[in-house]
């Protein structure tokens, strides 16, 4: 079992960065997948990026790529989004998720088994 809570959203300005937090608790954490997606009202879950169990394999959505990077530190059971150029385009609700779906995509939200709570990131002026 893998107990998930996200923090540092927050309203930024266009252009802005902030850091997202994920702290995991269960001994799982080191094993599973990490990642991140974000979701609006208006639109289904949205993949973000993820990394892989021991800090390889990351990848990022196009819409992000240049601008988000995920990282992860497993001897504090935590995986980090660190998100610059921030644009109004980006804001939604960011939740973490974590899991190990075999062949399945890790860009789908299928792959995982345990989700975060989630944290509201607003970009505006």
């Amino acid at each position: 079992q893998v107990q998930l809570v996200e923090s540092g959203g927050g309203l930024v300005q266009p252009g802005g960065s902030l850091r997202l937090s994920c702290a995991a608790s269960g001994r799982t954490f080191s094993s599973a997948a990490m990642a991140w997606f974000r979701q609006t009202p208006e639109k289904e879950r949205e993949f973000v990026a993820t990394i892989y169990r021991r800090g390889g394999g990351s990848f990022y959505a196009d819409s992000v790529k240049g601008r988000f990077s995920i990282s992860r530190d497993n001897a504090k059971n935590t995986v980090y989004l660190q998100m610059n150029s921030l644009k109004p385009e980006d804001t939604a609700v960011y939740y973490c998720a974590a899991g190990n779906g075999g062949l399945i995509s890790r860009a789908k939200p299928e792959y995982y088994d345990y989700w975060g709570q989630g944290t509201q990131v607003t970009v505006s002026s």
